[in-house]
Parts: structure tokens; sequence; C-alpha cells
């Protein structure tokens, strides 16, 4: 199922098409077409779910209270500008509505055409509403949060029946300063506006969102460096001053690093961190100074820091690494490629080689230079716990792996060979 062939297609017999696929497969049929590979995997998780295709779309909508917390909470509100000059009047002309959600699928804000707002209403696709897969089965927000990746939703490719005169197209906006995914930017309309460039319209003016962020951050890491940059000349010792996200913005008395990996909760005191070691915490106007120790230097401590790893991927989203020991304990949040990267070494406890991960994460062999790369930041933030030569799980650490209840639903972005194989043993399907 092609989404250009399909536009091409008469309307009524594209939709006859979508609607038979769709009836085939939820019956356990084979279908005439098989469905886009996004879609299924998004059918194959709301039949683990179970969730009802009859269903409608209504939910409990965010009271005003917190719809406008959550509004003020999130660097979205920054860029909502960019956002709206991009789209919003784009989806009025098309008789279309933009929609901007958080990274739980909650609809902060939507903006287009008012005959269509109203019509969105009908499902419950206004502010406040929520718009995650387990709430409102295959959509372009739900799926797009799911898959953190662009996605087009399509009349009767959406799993929920109630939406099957609807299209819409939708693409994940990552906070550059950790890459965490903050939401989803979204343009939703009847069937009859559908047009498959819509999704590149949409994933385009996420960037532009994405690039402003970046911009914004950039000036603000100057003006913590013109705050840092005096206090650390009288700093004797390894220091440095680093963001709220860990990205440095001064150093003294140690090589340079771009960013610093942070645990999840991060206060003054005394704080022990794999890449340095026990540090001396204070804050800064926008960031935190980190005074190294010199009794705890890593290449000291490193054998004892860490005695214990745990490897969280079991939800569909937000994989963690905490590490703890004698020194304290430590943990963090993992980008999908650092998952990936620590998921085939907690497979291969005897360790893979440059060219070894390459196959399982890129399906490449030649591309150990980028597999270096990516396994320096990782040991750099897990100094005492990786070892090389070849790349493994330090002997003297106990690795602990937590899996989805599932195999299907194991790092449901990753296109990883390795991954992909361990999602193999599904079941039956329905």
């Amino acid at each position: 199922m092609d989404l250009n062939r399909l536009a091409a297609m008469d309307a009524g017999k594209a939709s006859r098409l979508l609607h038979r696929v769709r009836e085939e497969t939820l019956a356990g049929r084979t279908p005439p077409v098989a469905p886009r590979p996004v879609i299924d995997a998004s059918w194959q998780r709301m039949f683990r779910i179970g969730l009802d295709p009859d269903q409608g779309t209504s939910s409990v909508l965010l009271e005003r209270e917190e719809l406008e917390q959550r509004r003020r909470g999130t660097v979205l509100a920054e860029v909502m500008r960019t956002l709206s000059a991009g789209l919003a009047g784009i989806a009025d002309a098309s008789l279309q509505i933009m929609v901007v959600t958080d990274e739980q699928g909650r609809i902060l804000w939507r903006e287009g055409n008012p005959g269509v707002m109203r019509q969105a209403n009908g499902i419950c696709l206004e502010e406040g509403a929520a718009w995650s897969e387990q709430s409102t089965g295959t959509n372009a927000v739900g799926t797009a949060l799911a898959m953190d990746r662009a996605v087009q939703v399509h009349s009767a490719e959406h799993y929920v029946q109630t939406l099957h005169n609807w299209t819409c197209a939708a693409a994940p906006v990552h906070d550059p300063r950790d890459q965490r995914l903050i939401g989803i930017v979204d343009v939703s309309g009847p069937a009859s506006s559908f047009h498959p460039a819509t999704l590149a319209l949409v994933g385009s003016v996420a960037q532009l969102a994405e690039a402003e962020m970046r911009q914004r951050h950039l000036r603000s890491i100057e003006r913590l460096r013109s705050v840092a940059a005096p206090i650390l000349c009288r700093v004797g010792g390894r220091a440095v001053a680093v963001d709220t996200h860990g990205w440095t913005a001064a150093v003294t008395g140690m090589a340079p690093v771009d960013r610093l990996a942070l645990p999840k909760s991060f206060r003054a005191g005394r704080v022990w961190l794999p890449s340095l070691g026990m540090c001396a915490v204070e804050p800064l106007p926008g960031g935190w100074l980190l005074r190294a120790e010199e009794e705890a230097r890593p290449a000291d401590t490193a054998s004892g820091a860490a005695s214990r790893v745990v490897l969280d991927l079991s939800r569909p989203r937000r994989w963690t690494v905490a590490v703890s020991g004698a020194a304290g304990s430590w943990s963090q949040e993992l980008s999908p490629r650092h998952a990936e990267l620590l998921y085939v070494l907690a497979l291969h406890p005897e360790g893979r080689t440059a060219a070894e991960l390459a196959e399982d994460v890129f399906g490449d062999r030649t591309r150990t230079v980028t597999v270096r790369a990516e396994m320096s930041r990782v040991r750099r933030n897990l100094a005492g716990v990786l070892a090389h030569r070849p790349y493994r799980f330090s002997e003297e650490v106990a690795v602990e792996l937590r899996r989805p209840a599932h195999p299907a639903d194991l790092l449901p972005p990753s296109t990883a060979p390795a991954v992909l194989a361990s999602r193999t043993a599904t079941g039956p399907r329905p």
C-alpha cells in the first residue's frame, strides 16, 4: 500500500480498498493488498492491548487550569509562532486544522479552518483531549508518538472506525538539548483533503521549530559561559560549568567535552558521576558548576565505582540505564541509538567488535566509524561500566535487562536488525 499510488486512484475506489484491507486484516484473513508496515505494526499493538475498533474517540478533557499549566511547562510554547506561521494558514486554506500535542498526546493547541474545527469537536479532536494510541487507536498523533517518526494515516488506516472519514499527518518535535520527544505537530482534516505531500510539509515545519529551539539553546549557553568563565579562572583543579541538560559552557583543568550526562534528579551537594567521579555541585544562573574531587578520579575508582547496571527498555519510550555501586547511584535516559547499542551488548556479554555492532544496528558491517563514534559517546557517560576491544559490559558489573511484556513492543522506533530479530517471537497474529 503506497500513499502516492493511493492518491492517484479514484477517491471512492481508494476508500473501498482501504476499508477492505482493514476488514480482512482485523478478521485475521489475508487482505488484497498488505497494509503499510507502520500501519500494520500499529494495528498489531492495538490487538495486543485489546482496543475496541468500534469504540468512540471521546476522552476526558484536561481542566482549563491543567491545560494552561502544561502549555507554560513545555518549550513548545516558545516556537508556537513558527508552527503557526508554517502550518495554520495552509491548514485553513486546505480545509484542515493544525494540532500541537505534548509528549503524552494531549492536545495543547489547535488552529485552522473554523468549519473543520467544529467537525473536529465531534471526534474530540480538541484542546485537552488525549490522542495517544492507547486512547484513540492508530492515528497520526499517537502513532508518531509510538514510533518517534513522521506518520500519515488516511481514512480506514485508522484503527477506530469513527475516524475513517479523516486524514492526518504528524511529525514529532524533539528538544535539541537532549533529543527528548516533547510533542507532536499534526495537520488533520476530512478524508477529502488528503494529499501525500502534507507529511513532508509537517515534517519540515517540525524541523524549523527544532532549529529555532537550537538557536535559543546556543544563546543560553553563551550567557552561562559569560557567568562561569570568571569563576573558573579562580578554581583550582578540574571543574566544568554545564547547563541544566549537561551541555558544557566552560571548563578548566580537563579536556573539554560537548556534554556531560547528568542524572534525572540533580541537585547541589556531592554527586557521583560515572564520567568524573565524585563532584561538588554548585548552582549557577542557568546551570551548574561541577568541581571534581581529585581523590576520586575516574581512573582510580572505575573498577569499584559500579557493580550493577539496569538497562530498562520495558516502556515504549524513555528508556533508561541506571548504574549503582559503592560510590553511589546514577541514572540517565537513553537516545534510541544508545538504547540499541546497549541492548546488543546486554545480549552478548562476550562482547562485539565494531563491525559486528555495525551489522547489528545498521545491517552494514562497513559502518564502523559511526559505531566507534557512538560508542565513544556512550563510554564517556559510562566510564568504568563499558570496556572495549571488543565492546562489552565490564566483567565486574552485573547487568539486568528489562524488556517489554511483549517482544514486539521492544524499542518501537528501531529498525536495527538485532532488535527486529528480537521482535519475531510475537506469538500468533489475530
